[in-house]
Parts: structure tokens; C-alpha cells; sequence
């Protein structure tokens, strides 16, 4: 008798401790979990896309764009995720246009006063209305007196190059407008002298005059601009820009360094200026497409 009651206490452990394990192991539906799935997916774009796909039709518009029919409700839609990967990330073409500007900027400065500088040109390549190759090459001259006299500061007309590039921060934006910031390197090679240099002996109470003779120089600069250009009428337009220069080398001579260099100026001021009157040529005719954001 003892016996069977020990078979029968064991086997009732056994199935509560199988009941148990399976309670542990068993999961628990209810109405949450069994909208879990579809809550952490009903914002999943490419699931929907892919869903609405399988019950449509499609078709290309005059514009190019695919353009997807529900066969169920005749509803028109449009797959946003392959539009966003087809976008390109500029507005207009890389070969946008190409452009010749007249720098008056020394003309109108020597009405002022200004006793150096001539004409400056620039020829300039817009890609996507983004970066802007130039091209800069122009004739400088100078003839110095200072006010008290005592010299003459001579600089026979030599030519000047510069080369580099504008960034237009507008580039997405309508190309009549360009806010441009810059760099340049700047070279040139120039001949000068000075006459009619006058030293005064009080001891002696005479007077001498002296000169020095024509020097051959060369020198390179660096420049960073910052300006801005706008539309005046059909292909015309025109800006400024303001420029700080330094000088990174100028031929050193027995007599001293040069008062002017063409293209740079004044060797003595650090800003200068432009201001350009420019001839635009439209290169692309395609029109400006959508971006990606």
C-alpha cells in the first residue's frame, strides 16, 4: 500500500512539473502581440510600395516619370522611393554655360585719383552653376608721384595672369544670381624704375639728384575673393568682388623691392577690388531638372 502511494505522488510531480515547463515555454497571445508586426511596419515605404506594385499597372509619362494605376481603385500613385534614387544631386548640367567678363574696376578707381592699374579680362567655365574654372589676364601701368614729391615711380605697361576658381553658393537656385566666393594665384613679369630722387644736404646746403635705373621683376600672389553677380539684361550681367591678396615671392633687386605690380597693385594694401561686366553664353539647353533633397 505504501508503495502505490509513492508511484502515485511521483507521478503526479511529474505531470506538474511538465505543465509547469510548458507554461514557461508557451507564448501568450493577445491583441497587442498580435498587432506588433503590423505597427512597427505600417511606416516601412519600400513594404507598401512593394505591396501596391503587385496589385498596379504602370506606365511612362510625357515627362519620363513612371506613374503607377491601381488595377482595384483606379487610383494614380507614384513609387516616392525610385523617384528619390533617380534624382541627381544638381540642378543643371556639368557644361552650363561659359562666360567673358571686362574688369572696370582700375579704370573707374584712376578717375579717382588712382595712379596705377589699366584693364583686366576673364574668361570662365560654369559647371553645374556650381564651380566656375577662371581665367584672368589684363595690362598694368603705373606712374608715381607722391604728394610732398621727392621721386617718380615709373612701371612701363607689363601683362598679369590669373588662374583659379569661384564657388557659387546658389547653385540650386536661379543662375541669374551668384553668390561666389573665390581663390586666384596671380603672376607677372614687369619692368621698373624710379627718376628724380632728390636729397636735401642742410649741412652742405646743395641739393642732389639721383635715380635708379630699370629693374626687371617678377612675382606671385595669392588672392581670395568674395563677391556677388547679377542679371542686368538678357545674356549681360555684373558683380563685384572684394579681394584680399598676399604676396607669396617678388624678385628682390640691389635697390629694393617694387612699389607696384601689375595685377596686384599697391604693394602696401592688402584688400582691392573688383568690378565686372560680363557676357554670358548658355551652353546646355536642357531645362533644370528636380533635386534630391
Amino acid at each position: 500500500m505504501n508503495l502505490a502511494r509513492v508511484l502515485l505522488l511521483a507521478a503526479m510531480l511529474a505531470v506538474a512539473s511538465g505543465a509547469e515547463a510548458q507554461r514557461r515555454i508557451t507564448p501568450v497571445n493577445t491583441a497587442a502581440t498580435a498587432t506588433q508586426s503590423r505597427n512597427e511596419l505600417r511606416n516601412d515605404t519600400a513594404r507598401i510600395n512593394a505591396e501596391r506594385r503587385a496589385s498596379s499597372v504602370s506606365y511612362v509619362d510625357d515627362n519620363g516619370k513612371v506613374v503607377w494605376v491601381d488595377t482595384v481603385t483606379g487610383d494614380k500613385w507614384v513609387d516616392s522611393l525610385a523617384l528619390t534614387a533617380s534624382l541627381p544631386r544638381m540642378q543643371y548640367p556639368l557644361l552650363h554655360s561659359v562666360s567673358v567678363s571686362v574688369d572696370i574696376w582700375d579704370a573707374a578707381m584712376r578717375l579717382f585719383g588712382q595712379d596705377y592699374g589699366l584693364a583686366g579680362f576673364a574668361a570662365e567655365v560654369n559647371l553645374h552653376n556650381r564651380y566656375i574654372p577662371v581665367l584672368e589676364a589684363g595690362l598694368g601701368t603705373a606712374s608715381h608721384k607722391p604728394s610732398g614729391g621727392g621721386y617718380y615711380y615709373r612701371s612701363p605697361m607689363a601683362p598679369y595672369f590669373r588662374i583659379g576658381a569661384n564657388y557659387n553658393f546658389l547653385y540650386n537656385s536661379n543662375p541669374d544670381y551668384l553668390l561666389l566666393a573665390g581663390l586666384r594665384y596671380g603672376f607677372s613679369t614687369f619692368r621698373w624704375e624710379v627718376r628724380d630722387v632728390i636729397v636735401d644736404s642742410p649741412y652742405w646746403d646743395e641739393t642732389a639728384t639721383f635715380g635708379i635705373p630699370r629693374q626687371n621683376a617678377a612675382a606671385g600672389w595669392l588672392e581670395l575673393c568674395f563677391g556677388l553677380r547679377v542679371k542686368l539684361c538678357g545674356p549681360v550681367s555684373a558683380g563685384w568682388m572684394l579681394k584680399y591678396h598676399t604676396m607669396l615671392h617678388c624678385t628682390e633687386t640691389p635697390y629694393g623691392s617694387p612699389y607696384y605690380v601689375p595685377g596686384y597693385g599697391a604693394r602696401s594694401g592688402a584688400l582691392t577690388g573688383a568690378f565686372f561686366v560680363t557676357y554670358t553664353l548658355p551652353v546646355s539647353r536642357r531645362k533644370p531638372v528636380p533635386v534630391a533633397e
